[in-house]
């Protein structure tokens, strides 16, 4: 049944292309509210679901990518494991295909590895129609273009994600959450320091007032460590950091645009008013408030890194930190290798991708 709607699919896909039609490619609609707003005919992916081949010893998952991302954490789950990048779901109907297309990771993202970072191969149907398949479900070196984690941030502007294998990792036997008490200035300097020493760091947040620390690893290494690092233990850890993840946080309630900076990890507090939120020991930051583009973006800059605009605001605007002309030319020549007229997802990135 499945492999049926893989070719339903593809058979759509290559209408779409000899008409010219614009689609608009959808699974759990999850993450509907990310980039640009979505334009063409509806391609639903969801359907084409289930897991195709786990190898627990070899630490390798395959799925389809209408898969919902609760039955393959379920599955790794049972057998002790995990998906390390810790996706968001953002919704119920969370699949593969859309954690991947959008490439969004957790709180352990900045101590595990992105989501790009463990994807190990791809099947798509490009903008031809045609079905490929890039990488495999080993971990190797790849010569030349690694395009299976190509397609991991591209929001379905590249291809349409029918299978995607990944490296799963063990669960660790034992997680602690430590509460400490700091300006924002010294919250950033402690979560550098800690994440420069021997100590087994796996998230770590600040909310203006108290930072979290989370260690996670053998029972031992975490006693040991939790003694090193200090602070007060925290009773609801596991709500707390779902509650960061899936923006049910306290902070994240509110009609204010979202605006996600990414910067260097030491760098000081920006001088932006508004409610800030940090995460991955200061590389990632929310900010939420009203501001003029330019002011959020150039703030950015300055610091060495760029801002996107998560949620709230124009879905017509600039969702994505403008690119410099000479990496704008390198998208527009894969979007055009991918999907020459331009039907796949069109303008969900940028008004050009």
């Amino acid at each position: 049944m499945d492999a049926d709607i893989g070719a339903d699919l593809q058979k759509r896909v290559t209408a779409a292309f000899a008409a010219g039609t614009p689609l608009r490619i959808r699974g759990g609609n999850s993450k509907h509210f990310y980039g640009r707003a979505p334009q063409g005919e509806l391609l639903a992916v969801s359907d084409h679901r289930g897991i195709v081949n786990y190898q627990p010893a070899e630490l390798v998952i395959s799925a389809r990518a209408g898969t919902l991302l609760s039955d393959i954490e379920r599955t790794l789950a049972d057998r002790r494991q995990m998906l390390a990048f810790e996706p968001p779901h953002f919704g119920e109907g969370a699949t593969l295909g859309g954690t991947i297309a959008c490439a969004l990771s957790g709180p352990r993202r900045a101590y595990a590895g992105a989501a790009r970072d463990f994807v190990l191969g791809v099947t798509i149907i490009n903008g031809r129609g045609e079905r490929l398949r890039f990488g495999g479900e080993v971990m190797k070196n790849v010569a030349g273009f690694d395009v299976a984690r190509l397609m991991a941030g591209a929001l379905g502007t590249l291809g349409v994600l029918l299978e995607i294998s990944l490296k799963v990792l063990p669960r660790p036997a034992r997680e602690v959450t430590l509460v400490q008490e700091w300006q924002p200035a010294d919250a950033i300097n402690e979560m550098n320091r800690w994440a420069a020493r021997p100590v087994p760091l796996s998230a770590s947040c600040y909310d203006g007032n108290r930072l979290y620390l989370r260690l996670s690893g053998a029972e031992s290494g975490v006693e040991a460590a939790a003694r090193h690092v200090g602070g007060e233990p925290l009773e609801e850890a596991v709500q707390f950091w779902e509650g960061v993840r899936e923006q049910r946080h306290g902070y994240f309630g509110g009609s204010a645009p979202l605006w996600r900076l990414s910067l260097p990890p030491a760098t000081p507090p920006v001088a932006l008013p508004g409610k800030w939120l940090l995460e991955w020991g200061g590389a990632q930051r929310w900010l939420r408030g009203d501001f003029v583009e330019a002011a959020v973006r150039d703030a950015a800059q300055e610091a060495g890194g760029h801002a996107s605009q998560f949620r709230g605001g124009d879905r017509n605007g600039k969702r994505f930190h403008p690119l410099p002309p000479a990496l704008q030319s390198v998208h527009q020549r894969l979007k055009e290798a991918f999907d020459p007229k331009g039907i796949l997802n069109p303008g969900r990135l940028y008004e050009w991708c």
